[in-house]
Order: structure tokens, then C-alpha cells, then sequence
């Protein structure tokens, strides 16, 4: 079992940069693979990015690609996400989710075990 606590949402103007932190406490955090989602009023919660056990393969959705940036530090159990050239579509509620299994990243949010709470992020235009 591990549980995951996700900070550093808040307001910003379009343009702007915010960092998404996902804190695990539990079992051994550099086990699982690590993903963010998130979730808009009214849509299915998506894809964002993901992060393999090691740290050396990253994945991104395409509407994020070059602009975010996912990274982890196994000696923090913490997992982050640098979120650059923000813009109103990027608005929606963050969650972070671990992955138990050893496969490639996917992106199918009933594959993951583990979900935080969630943390808004609300961009103005």
C-alpha cells in the first residue's frame, strides 16, 4: 500500500509556470512507475505524463510535450511536475497515480493502483 499527497497547484496567468509535487509514504517508492493526470469540469481524467521506476524514460501526452517536464527523486519519494507556458486548457484538477507493475508507461488511468487526492491548478487568460 502507498498513499500520495500532491501540493503546488494554485492560480497563475497564462504564460506562467507552477511545479506539481506528489509525495509517497508506505511501501518502497522507487518500486512503482509514476504518472500524472488530471481533470477538467465535465471530461474524463487524461494522461500527462509519466515516469518509469529509474527516472530514464519519460512519456507526455502530445498537448503537454515540450512544456512540461515530469522528473522523480527515489531518495524523497516524491515525483514532480514542471509545468511551463501554461494556458487555460491546462486548467483541471492534478492527480498523481503509481503504477505497481513492472511494463512500459502506460496511459490508461484504470492501470494505475494508486491515486492521490488531487490539487487545482487554475490558469487565467
Amino acid at each position: 500500500q502507498v498513499q500520495l499527497v500532491e501540493s503546488g497547484g494554485g492560480l497563475v496567468q497564462a504564460g506562467g509556470s507552477l511545479r506539481l509535487s506528489c509525495t509517497a509514504s508506505g511501501r518502497t517508492f522507487s518500486v512503482y512507475a509514476m504518472a500524472w493526470f488530471r481533470q477538467a469540469p465535465g471530461k474524463d481524467r487524461a494522461f500527462v505524463a509519466g515516469i518509469r521506476r529509474s527516472g530514464d524514460i519519460t512519456k507526455y501526452a502530445s498537448s503537454v510535450k515540450g512544456r512540461f517536464t515530469i522528473s522523480r527523486d527515489n531518495a524523497k519519494n516524491t515525483v514532480y511536475l514542471q509545468m511551463n507556458s501554461l494556458k487555460p486548457e491546462d486548467t483541471a484538477v492534478y492527480y498523481c497515480a503509481a503504477d505497481r507493475n513492472s511494463r512500459p508507461i502506460v496511459t490508461t488511468r484504470d492501470m494505475y493502483d494508486y491515486w492521490g487526492q488531487g490539487t487545482q491548478v487554475t490558469v487565467s487568460s
